[in-house]
């Protein structure tokens, strides 16, 4: 692959951040972008000087000069969306949560890989330098027994919950809720080092009527326990620690950048970070870019693996605790 020619689907925060981050990485750009409203997707090309704007999502996965869509929507479009694209030939890049359902995530690895088609989920995470150092440094602490993950951050927007308001990010009809949200990264760095629990109890705060708004994700694996805290509706001193039986590791503001990896053991002490940019969509982008071109499909889908695992242990944990989506019985 020469370039990537991004298409975009949504408008938030988080695209702002991925095209702040395409804009200093060469071999890729923003050919175009989806919005449903004329309105908004002029503002968000205007940013990025981009002149094409679709108001009709067939229309822009008939542009033959995209050849990648940035699925960026709201969580419980996403499948249906990224399973669009994908149909229409073209490779996707998609927003966590990636869908709500095990057997949707499943089906859409499967028909990337029978198209030839690149999938990646946008996870930062895979594509740390830190990330690396992390599983490098793991052994070092001996059998795990604890692990401590918290990542709580108050939105604006629960605010708008509390005057009474249902914004997306809360809405269960459109997949949201603190665990598909910010917790999603706690539960994701465990099953990306660890695999698939044998246990997944979630404990949530629900706010009337609306999906959880913070909670924690209990995770059992063999020899040790996982607790994952995230909250939307209070915040905190966002870290993680693992605990071993010969030291601990310390992740200095938690799941979400792994900023910096502090490895204590009764000999030594050290501190790692390769990451000078604090802007973790740097590292994804540009991490990413360099395997897409250079056609690494066993890189991608190997990253790719871990996704269908997390949307497992998020469907099933959250279905036992009460929280249910449109969709969920269909």
């Amino acid at each position: 692959m020469k370039e990537i020619r991004l298409g975009t689907i949504g408008s938030g925060v988080i695209v702002h951040s991925v095209l702040d981050a395409v804009k200093v990485t060469d071999g890729i750009s923003l050919e175009a972008v989806y919005s449903r409203t004329e309105e908004n997707g002029r503002k968000l090309a205007g940013e990025y000087g981009c002149a094409k704007v679709y108001t009709d999502l067939d229309q822009m996965l008939a542009d033959d000069r995209i050849n990648f869509v940035y699925v960026a929507s709201p969580n419980s479009l996403h499948y249906g969306q990224t399973k669009k694209a994908l149909l229409a030939g073209k490779n996707v890049i998609c927003e966590k949560p990636f869908c709500t359902k095990a057997e949707q995530a499943r089906e859409l690895v499967a028909l990337a890989k029978e198209k030839k088609l690149f999938l990646v989920d946008a996870v930062p995470t895979a594509f740390l330098p830190n990330f690396e150092i992390l599983k490098r440094e793991l052994p070092k602490i001996g059998p795990l027994k604890l692990a401590l993950c918290n990542y709580s951050q108050y939105s604006s927007r629960y605010d708008q919950v509390l005057e009474g308001k249902v914004p997306n990010i809360f809405n269960p009809e459109f997949a949201g809720g603190c665990l598909m949200d910010i917790n999603f990264y706690n539960v994701y760095l465990n099953i990306a080092l660890f695999g698939t629990p044998e246990k997944a109890v979630y404990y949530p705060n629900i706010y009337k009527n609306l999906s959880d708004t913070s909670g924690i994700m209990m995770l059992q694996y063999p020899g040790f326990v996982c607790e994952c805290a995230g909250a939307k509706d209070t915040w905190g001193v966002n870290s993680v620690q693992f605990q071993g039986e010969k030291g601990f590791i310390y992740i200095k503001d938690g799941s979400n950048g792994l900023a910096e990896i502090r490895v204590v053991t009764k000999t030594s002490d050290e501190t790692f970070n390769e990451q000078p940019n604090p802007d973790r969509w740097f590292y994804e982008i540009q991490n990413l870019t360099k395997l897409l071109l250079a056609d690494d499909y066993d890189a991608v889908y190997e990253r790719l693996a871990v996704m269908p695992k997390v949307v497992e242990v998020l469907e099933q944990s959250r279905k036992a605790a009460g929280i249910v989506f449109k969709g969920d019985e269909a």
